[in-house]
């Protein structure tokens, strides 16, 4: 079998372990601030322009599109995968044909999700107790938003199948050209600004949809003026039909990456109805304190997945005596990187909110309590990610799996069942730090005397499959583009 294009990837074996993997997570943690910054921008538009009851209407609706995009990343992770594997070995056609596979087996069901989410969005927001305040925004924006989930997922699944093929500044240059074209349309619909017409909430998502679209249009006009490899020219469009065994291989090994999602995701949709049957002031204090938290969490995001990929490529050399290096070095990064963001909020914590609320807004002071009780979870959540990316570099992950199933489910809402009669709306938001020190022990447990070290690989975890899970571990924040 052809052996591997060193040039295509970087050897992560050499060299001092904390300057490597801090220089190895950077652009990830770049790829994760830009997005992450278009969602808050948007939701500083919408927060400024509509109010409160718009905020807690996105945060709704926003939840409900993480776990449909939840379904198809897992996929997505594995159609990279084999892209990578594909490329790896110079086998280009190969890699064609998955990417081919990926687009021909889940675009049609994105398609059937869209209109389904369309006819049984009410019944979706009716589930979630959404409001009746912020209910017919929700309907507004959801609605437009099932729009755009088909060619959501087409540019996902390119952006990932262009990082299996060793490019990953093809995807970073159109997630730029998205996010500015996001950002600026988001007032033109929400205020009518020009020719453009008045369209308040719906206003927001329409922005997004148009984002998307002329993203995927230039992002494939880009890749087949550029002869990119993934391009599908003649005969090869026929890889659109998929190949069953390749799709097999893509469901099977995406299977518990879109679980893992899907769970967290659920656990996240079960909470949004506790906190609005709280009322409409705390859902959007809720919806802005998770804007806080996406980029909190993204340097356990982003070194996680670097300890992932390092750990993959030192585990492959036979260095084990490297890999637990790599594990103290990735604990000691997270605690100092994730623990200056916590205390840092601690300062600025009001003009932060007060972007997104207004200074006068009577759902600041909530979010501010929110932001105290549960930020400091995401300490432990960044440790927790450096045990779970080295468990993963040696292809365990049905582990993690369950450790985030049994903390979020029997721990995070168990508590808030048993602890709310005695603590009231505070047990909604201890849950998180309570959810967390039980993943992380568990975590912590697995990684000193689980089996993880004895399971065998044909080969190294490729670096994409580490990166792409580590950031699929995530809380969903309160993200303003969900299709992206």
């Amino acid at each position: 079998m052809a052996r591997e294009n060193p040039r295509k990837r970087r050897d992560l074996t050499q060299g001092p372990i904390g300057s490597t993997l801090l220089l190895f997570a950077l652009p990830t943690l770049g790829s994760s601030v830009l997005q992450s910054l278009n969602g808050s921008i948007n939701a500083v538009w919408v927060g400024r322009f509509l109010g409160e009851n718009a905020l807690a209407a996105t945060a709704n609706a926003n939840l409900i599109m993480f776990l449909l995009n939840a379904f198809v990343f897992g996929f997505g992770m594995a159609a990279t995968i084999l892209v990578g594997q594909s490329f790896g070995r110079r086998d280009i056609d190969s890699g064609r044909r998955a990417i081919g596979t990926a687009l021909g087996a889940f675009v049609p069901v994105t398609v059937v999700i869209a209109v389904l989410g369309w006819i049984f969005a009410p019944a979706i927001l009716t589930l979630l107790r959404t409001p009746i305040e912020a209910y017919q925004p929700a309907l507004d924006y959801l609605r437009v938003i099932f729009l755009a989930i088909p060619m959501s997922l087409i540019v996902i699944l390119l952006m990932m199948g262009l990082r299996g093929a060793g490019d990953s500044l093809t995807p970073l240059y159109f997630m730029i050209v998205s996010v500015i074209l996001d950002s600026t349309l988001n007032p033109v619909f929400i205020l009518g600004l020009g020719p453009a017409p008045r369209l308040g909430i719906a206003g927001s998502a329409t922005a997004t949809v148009i984002a998307n679209l002329v993203g995927l249009a230039t992002m494939i006009g880009f890749i087949y003026l550029r002869d990119l490899p993934l391009r599908l020219r003649g005969h090869e469009l026929t890889y659109l039909k998929p190949d069953i065994a390749m799709l097999r291989t893509i469901m099977v090994k995406g299977f518990p990456m879109g679980l893992q999602m899907i769970v967290i995701s659920l656990a996240a949709i079960v909470m949004i109805g506790f906190v609005n049957s709280e009322g409409l002031e705390t859902a959007a204090a809720f919806g802005v304190t998770q804007q806080l938290w996406t980029y909190v969490q993204m340097p356990a995001m982003a070194i996680g997945a670097a300890v992932s990929a390092m750990a993959a490529q030192n585990i492959g050399a036979g260095a084990w005596d490297r890999v637990s290096q790599i594990t103290r070095v990735g604990i000691g990064q997270n605690l100092v990187l994730t623990g200056a963001l916590v205390v840092l909020l601690l300062f600025v914590d009001r003009p932060a909110l007060a972007l997104f609320l207004g200074g006068d807004s009577p759902a600041l002071p909530i979010a501010r309590h929110i932001q105290l009780v549960a930020t400091w979870n995401f300490i432990l959540f960044g440790v927790t990610m450096v045990y779970f990316g080295v468990v993963r570099s040696n292809g365990a992950v049905v582990a993690p799996l369950i450790i985030l199933a049994v903390s979020m489910f029997p721990v995070r809402l168990g508590f808030i069942y048993l602890a709310r009669p005695f603590l009231g709306t505070d047990a909604l938001w201890l849950s998180f730090p309570a959810g967390s020190i039980v993943t992380l022990v568990a975590a912590a447990w697995y990684y000193k005397y689980g089996h993880w070290r004895d399971a065998h690989m044909s080969q190294p975890v490729p670096e994409v499959e580490c990166r792409e899970e580590a950031l699929g571990t995530s809380e969903p924040g309160g993200r303003l583009n969900p299709a992206a």
